[in-house]
């Protein structure tokens, strides 16, 4: 007799289905049952049917999936303050290795493609690939092995496209460090060139900056200004503000009850209870305030809290959406807008195969303690709850309420640098930098209606520690908000300098930073990982370092464009040598 094959994706559907529809009914019975007085254990034969199909789709889905996802658990899905015990963990070289294709790669001629070869087991998975059977971001998942998986993926890439990667580094990165946090579906790595600025003497001590860049002379211009301040006997910081933002809309079917919405959040009888629901979210959240704008018929409330060492982003979300929970019941009507995942929608479809298995064990965890209180819908959307926002926060974009209001670490750094230094270090005279800094950095910025940008290269700097640091790479954008402030002093001798940052987006867990090269240049800075014994105090000091470069920074290329150095340095130190040769030649 010839057996019938069922695709696999049906088999798993249809053992999904069952399942939660096992479990819905049951909630809905039992909760029926609390209501009228009945005891639990009163059954009918509805009730029979469903509790054995709950058992039997949960036995199939555990032992397809294997019960092994849970050690993977907390890379997918917990947040930045719970990689507090990551130096306790093994360190990723002690992991057995797993086995790797040996290419033997050779570039056509006509074509200029590369051209590898794999094994047959891996070739007819390759040509699954470009055939579109397998699709690509499931090839982790399927094969188990995250190396294997990215070469494979590289190669369909490549036959797909008839173009050649072979500049593009594969091996030599630990694919599985990023699985599920940092990158999908990656095909090598790039390789970015880190410089050491320093020392930077700052409120006592020395930090050697790492800047990972491709520009020529920056490194060697902060390292020029981090010299005059030593020189000078130092800088000094203050942290002014800490506190992640997030900023969701919600929206009434009038104006009349978003004010009403606003008048209950600002006002202080209410924010005792609303911090205690906020701050059940995390060990490490504190709320701190929330302020209001109301739109038309529209409330876009701006929380703030504090967020430990890590940079927050998830974790005053999670905090944010337990009081949209605790509001819902205050205000039914009110509809939440903007509910998506960070920067990637999530929804019960779309759910990637690797994160399946991990939903299906989130879900049945939440269900179950969910047993009176039944909110679906809310079980869906907690895997969303990394971008709450209305755009009010704001992330990722200029805007003037971080400028005025900040977000994340407020810094002031400022220095004294005295009139030898000024003259032998950097090649100038105090007034002369003042005056550029007034026709430069403050009437020329006004003049071209800046926000935040009162400054001459805040981003440069910025941008190279976050990317050596392994911080988001896009919140250079409000994080290089910055004033520049030079002054004389001392009779006009001495320069006093000054940087402002209302809103540097920092942490040292979690993201990025968790990665080695990142993660061994935080500990060059002593801020790795996070602060057992004073939580928060390592990403506020990674927030001064950064204030500190950037004073560095900001005071040296003011000094060459006064003395007129800019234009040479660069042309000696940041063009190509063998472009140089080609036009000599």
């Amino acid at each position: 007799m010839k057996s019938i094959k069922i695709p696999l994706y049906l088999t798993n559907a249809v053992f999904f289905t069952l399942f939660f529809s096992a479990v819905y009914y049951l909630l809905l019975q039992w909760r029926q049952k609390i209501r009228n007085s009945i005891p639990l254990h009163v059954v009918t034969f509805s009730d029979i049917t469903a509790i054995v199909t709950f058992i039997a789709s949960f036995i199939y889905l555990i032992g397809f999936f294997s019960i092994d996802f849970v050690h993977s658990l907390q890379e997918d899905i917990l947040d930045e303050e719970q990689i507090i015990l990551e130096e306790d963990v093994v360190p990723s070289d002690c992991h057995f290795a797993s086995p790797k294709p040996k290419p033997n790669k050779f570039e056509s001629a006509d074509q200029k493609t590369l051209v590898t070869h794999f094994p047959d087991e891996d070739e007819d998975i390759i040509k699954s690939v470009v055939d579109g059977k397998i699709p690509s971001y499931a090839l982790e998942t399927k094969l188990a092995d995250t190396l294997r998986a990215a070469s494979i993926r590289r190669e369909a890439l490549q036959r797909t496209t008839a173009k050649s990667l072979a500049g593009l580094p594969l091996e030599g990165f630990d694919y599985d460090a990023i699985l599920g946090q940092c990158c999908e579906m990656p095909v090598g790595y790039v390789q970015i060139p880190v410089g050491i600025a320093g020392p930077l003497l700052l409120d006592g001590s020395e930090y050697s900056v790492p800047m990972a860049t491709t520009e020529g002379c920056l490194v060697a211009s902060t390292n020029r200004g981090c010299k005059a301040i030593y020189a000078s006997g130092g800088a000094n910081s203050v942290l002014l503000r800490d506190g992640m933002t997030r900023a969701p809309v919600v929206r009434f079917g009038t104006a009349k009850r978003a004010a009403e919405l606003k008048f209950f959040l600002e006002d202080p009888i209410n924010f005792d209870t609303l911090e205690l629901v906020f701050n059940s979210s995390s060990r490490f959240a504190r709320l701190q305030n929330i302020k209001c704008a109301v739109a038309g018929k529209n409330l876009f409330t701006r929380f703030s809290c504090s967020t430990g060492d890590a940079m927050g982003m998830n974790m005053v979300s999670k905090g944010v959406q337990n009081v949209l929970d605790f509001l819902h019941d205050k205000f039914p009507d009110m509809e939440v807008i903007g509910i998506s995942g960070n920067n990637h929608s999530v929804s019960f479809i779309s759910i990637s195969a690797h994160f399946f298995p991990q939903f299906v064990f989130c879900s049945f965890s939440i269900l179950i303690l969910n047993l009176v209180h039944l909110e679906l819908a809310l079980i869906i959307s907690s895997f969303a709850f990394g971008n709450i926002s209305g755009n009010y926060c704001s992330d990722k974009k200029p805007a003037a309420v971080n400028w005025i209001e900040g977000r994340g670490k407020s810094v002031v750094c400022e220095a004294i640098i005295k009139e030898e230094v000024v003259k032998k270090v950097l090649k100038t005279d105090v007034s002369s930098l003042v005056e550029l800094n007034m026709l430069k950095n403050l009437t020329g910025s006004a003049m071209a209606g800046a926000l935040g940008g009162f400054n001459a290269h805040a981003s440069n700097i910025v941008s190279a520690i976050f990317l050596a640091t392994g911080q988001d790479p896009a919140q250079n954008i409000e994080s290089s908000h910055c004033i520049t402030m030079m002054e004389a002093v001392n009779c006009g001798r001495d320069l006093h300098i000054s940087v402002t940052m209302p809103s540097i987006e920092v942490g040292t867990v979690g993201g990025g930073t968790q990665l080695a090269s990142q993660s061994a240049c935080l500990n060059l800075l002593g801020v790795k990982g996070a602060n057992k014994e004073d939580p928060g105090s390592n990403s506020k000091l990674l927030a001064t370092i950064v204030a500190g470069a950037v004073l560095a920074g900001e005071l040296s290329l003011m000094s060459a464009l006064a003395a007129g150095q800019l234009v040479k340095s660069h042309m000696k130190y940041n063009r190509s040598n063998k472009d140089e040769s080609k036009v000599s030649s």
